[in-house]
C-alpha cells in the first residue's frame, strides 16, 4: 500500500498543476499552490477503522498527507491533541456544548508545529538544504527547531517585540536569527530579498505549499474526536489563516470520502480590533482584505497586516455561512483569566480571543441555544509570559498568610 496518495499540486485561481516531487514556490500567477490527492484510490483502499489502529500523531493520516517515502518523515510526536470539553466556562456563556482543541501540548508549546513538521518532511524530500522565513515568533521557533532535526540550514527573521522564548529557540537551533525594527511585513520584505539574493527555499506563509498540510491534520483530529460528525460551529484565531484554511481543506476531503455525514461547521475567523484586515473584508462582503495600517495587538500571533492568503480564508467563511469577528485586547486579557480560573487551563491571548468570540457571537444568537462549539487553542500561554502582569504579595520570612478556607 502507498504511504501517500499524493496526485499534484494545484492553483486555485488559475487552475495550473505541477509535479510534487519538484521544489515549488507560488504559482506563475502568484497564487499559493495547493495539494491535491488521488481520492479514489485512497477511499478504495484506506478506511476510519484503518485510522483508529495508527499511532496517535498526525501522520495516522499519512495517506492524505504530501510525504511520499516514510523514511522523509521528521517528527517529534505531534498531533492528536485532547478535544477538551469546557463545562464550566461554557455554562457562564451559555454554550453548554463546549469543546477546546487544545494545541499547546504540541511540540514547541503551539500548532505551528503541524506545518512544521509536515513542511519540513517534503522540504527534505524534494532536496531543500536551506531555508528562510519571516515569522512573528512561533511559526519561526518550530520551523528551526524541525529544521534542525532534519539537518536543514534555516534564516529566521521575526519583529524584535517578538516574545523572548520564541526568539531564544530559534536562537538555540542553530538558525540564522534576525529581528527587525518593524512588523511580520516588513521582516517578509527582507525574506523576499535574501531569497533572491542568496537562492534560498522561502517557507513564508503559503508560499510553500504543505505547511497547509500540516495544519489540515487539527480538522482530522477533531471530525476524528467527535466520532466522524461535524460540530456546528468552529473558531479559529486568523493572522495568516493557514490553520482556517486547512481546516476546511480537511473537513472537505472528509467529505469527499464519504467519512463523514451532514453539513460543514460554519467557520469563524476571529480577530484583535488593532489588526482586523479579514474582519473588516468580511463586513464589506470583499474576496480580498486590503493592509491594515499600524497594527497592534498583545496577541502577536494575528498581527498579520495583509496575510497572502486571505482570499481562501474568506472563501472559507462564506462558503460554510460563517463570519469573521474582532474583540479587544482586555476583553481578550480577561477571558485569558476567567478560563484559568474556571478551567484551570492557561492558554494563549489568540486563544482568549476564541472564547471571547463565542461568548459575542452567543449573546448576539449568531451561535444558537444546543449546538456543539469548537474553539481552537493554538498555543501554551506559558509562550507569553509577558501578558500576564499580577500583583503577588511579597512576604518577610516570619509573616504568616491568609488562606481561601478562611
Amino acid at each position: 500500500m502507498k504511504y501517500s496518495y499524493v496526485s499534484h499540486l494545484y492553483c486555485p485561481k488559475c487552475g495550473n498543476e505541477y509535479d510534487t516531487k519538484q521544489q515549488h514556490q507560488l504559482c506563475t500567477c502568484g497564487s499559493p499552490l495547493l495539494v491535491e490527492y488521488d481520492w479514489d484510490e485512497l477511499k478504495a483502499n484506506v478506511t476510519p477503522d484503518d485510522i483508529a489502529k495508527r499511532n496517535p500523531t498526525l501522520w495516522r493520516y499519512h495517506e492524505m498527507l504530501p510525504v511520499e517515502n516514510e523514511q522523509n518523515v521528521v517528527s517529534q510526536g505531534e498531533g492528536m491533541t485532547p478535544l477538551l470539553s469546557m463545562p464550566t466556562i461554557g455554562k457562564d456563556m451559555g454554550v453548554e456544548k463546549l469543546y477546546m482543541k487544545d494545541e499547546g501540548l504540541v511540540p514547541t508549546g503551539t500548532f505551528k508545529a503541524r506545518g512544521a513538521a509536515v513542511g519540513v518532511s517534503k522540504a527534505k524530500e524534494v532536496g531543500i538544504e536551506e531555508f528562510a522565513m519571516p515569522t512573528n515568533g512561533n511559526a519561526g521557533a518550530a520551523w528551526a527547531l524541525y529544521g534542525a532535526r532534519a539537518g536543514l540550514k534555516s534564516t529566521i527573521v521575526m519583529p524584535q517585540d517578538a516574545p523572548k522564548i520564541t526568539r531564544n529557540e530559534v536562537a538555540l537551533s542553530g538558525a540564522n536569527l534576525y529581528l527587525v525594527n518593524g512588523l511580520i511585513s516588513d521582516a517578509g520584505k527582507i525574506v523576499g530579498k535574501a531569497v533572491k539574493e542568496f537562492g534560498l527555499y522561502d517557507a513564508s506563509t503559503l508560499k510553500e505549499p504543505y505547511r497547509i498540510e500540516g495544519k489540515k491534520t487539527m480538522g482530522l483530529e477533531i471530525a476524528e474526536q467527535m466520532g466522524w460528525k461535524f460540530p456546528d460551529v468552529i473558531l479559529y484565531p486568523t493572522g495568516g489563516g493557514v490553520g482556517l484554511i486547512g481546516i476546511y481543506k480537511a473537513l472537505n476531503e472528509l467529505k469527499n470520502l464519504g467519512w463523514v455525514k451532514g453539513e460543514l461547521p460554519r467557520l469563524v475567523a476571529v480577530q484583535a480590533t488593532g489588526c482586523a484586515p479579514i474582519v473588516k473584508a468580511w463586513e464589506e462582503k470583499k474576496s480580498e482584505s486590503e493592509f491594515w495600517p499600524d497594527s497592534s495587538t498583545q496577541a502577536f500571533g494575528i498581527n498579520v497586516p495583509k496575510a497572502i492568503g486571505d482570499f481562501l480564508v474568506l472563501d472559507a467563511v462564506y462558503k460554510t455561512d460563517g463570519c469573521a469577528i474582532a474583540v479587544d485586547d482586555q476583553d481578550m486579557l480577561d477571558e485569558q483569566e476567567r478560563i484559568a480560573q474556571m478551567e484551570g487551563s492557561f492558554i494563549c491571548p489568540e486563544g482568549a480571543a476564541v472564547f471571547v468570540a463565542i461568548r459575542q457571537l452567543r449573546q448576539q444568537d449568531w451561535i444558537k441555544e444546543g449546538e456543539t462549539v469548537v474553539a481552537l487553542n493554538t498555543g501554551a500561554g506559558i509562550k507569553y509570559p509577558d501578558t500576564v502582569n499580577i500583583d503577588v504579595p511579597i512576604l518577610e520570612k516570619d509573616d504568616s498568610i491568609k488562606v481561601a478556607s478562611n
